[in-house]
């Protein structure tokens, strides 16, 4: 699934696009963007959000951030992983139960293993599926209308 996103006004970059393509690969619990206000050394780099999505009525959904997250530079073959510490917050808080951060942090391992780690290369000359082969086609796609 993809759907573009308006950037709101004090995150615009001038001359910039306005909006943001999201990519939400459902099943493994992941959306992704590659975010038009990166600038310097994350400019061209790729975000990639835990999430898990709700059925909001017919033909609705809602994405609901699970607070870990993924940058993924351009030009270096190495990834950082954010916010374990407003997952374990969450969690303490009752805010998500410990079915939903289990299910977060093993969507998170196996996103790096399938996308962003090859251990039969040594050393590692390139991502084995990043961006993934499923977001291709529509990243393509012109963009949506978001108003």
């Amino acid at each position: 699934m993809a759907y573009d996103v308006e950037i709101l006004p004090p995150w615009r970059v001038p001359g910039r696009p306005t909006t943001d393509r999201c990519f939400v690969i459902a099943d493994e619990g992941v959306q992704i963007t590659r975010p038009v206000t990166f600038v310097d050394a994350l400019e061209g780099g790729w975000y990639v959000d835990l999430v898990e999505l709700e059925e909001a009525g017919p033909k609705r959904l809602v994405v609901h951030d699970l607070y870990v997250d993924i940058v993924v530079p351009p030009v270096s073959r190495r990834y950082e992983v954010l916010d374990l510490d407003e997952l374990a917050g969450a969690l303490q808080d009752g805010a998500i139960d410990a079915a939903t951060a289990v299910r977060v942090l093993r969507n998170a391992q196996r996103f790096i293993d399938k996308h962003l780690r090859d251990l039969n290369q040594d050393p590692p000359s390139s991502w084995p599926d990043f961006p993934p082969a499923a977001i291709q086609n529509l990243a393509e796609l012109p963009p949506f209308d978001v108003g």
